[in-house]
This record gives C-alpha cells, structure tokens and sequence, in this order.
C-alpha cells in the first residue's frame, strides 16, 4: 500500500461510497460543491486561490495539470508523474490553498471521475491494504 504519513489516503476519506458512487456516475455540472468534500468554505478558499478555481471543471483541469511535468534522468530516460505522486501533489496542492478538511476526498473523487476519461490515470488497487 502507497500513503505517505501526510498527503493523499483514501482510507481518511469520511465520504460514503453511495455519495462517491453518485458523483462519479452523474454528469458534471460545473458545482464546486459538488466534489465530495468540498463544501461552502472550501468552495471559497478555492474561488480565492491563486488560481482561481471558479467551477469543477478548473479542478479537473489543475489536477490534469499535476500529472506533469515529466523529468528526464540524466541518462536521458523520461521519468512520468506516477499514480501516488500525481495524487499526493492534488493533495499538497488542497491543503496550500488552504482546504484542511476532506483534501483525500475531493483527490479520491476528482481522480476517480478522472479514471473514467483517463484509464490509468488512477489506481484505487495501489492504496489497498496488504494481507499478512
């Protein structure tokens, strides 16, 4: 399993799965509010942020953002922005915001909604818990 002692794990998402469900099945319509998680007051930190984040569909687009850039290794392989990375800077990026409530909600919702578009942008299977 994949979590950092801070940043994204979906276990500390406190949203039900039949409200998950619910968001990632239904169109978007451009709420803020209606990303799981996020309510009136994190609606408004992003509204302020430096980026401005007026609807849903800017969110997903600043998300899509985090999977790059891409670094080159000094042998001059391409290294890609990983699932864990990508959600963690979703993540970090929420909480710089100013967002301190629900952040691995609003990440598990927009990168499983995301997943619908973009296979593989998301694995929910890197974060299960390991068997003893």
């Amino acid at each position: 399993m994949v979590v950092a002692p801070d940043g994204y794990d979906p276990s500390r998402s406190k949203v039900s799965a039949d409200t998950m469900q619910l968001f990632i099945n239904e169109n978007v319509t451009g709420d803020l509010q209606e990303v799981p998680g996020i309510g009136p007051a994190a609606a408004l930190k992003l509204v302020n942020c430096d980026e401005q984040i007026t609807n849903t569909w800017m969110l997903f687009g600043k998300y899509l953002m985090l999977k790059g850039p891409d670094t080159v290794k000094a042998d001059g392989e391409k290294e890609e922005v990983d699932c864990a990375e990508h959600n963690n800077r979703f993540w970090f990026w929420l909480k710089a915001t100013g967002i301190s409530a629900h952040r691995s909600a609003i990440v598990q919702a927009i990168a499983e909604k995301s997943a619908q578009f973009f296979p593989g942008i998301y694995d929910p299977r890197l974060y299960e818990e390991e068997e003893a």
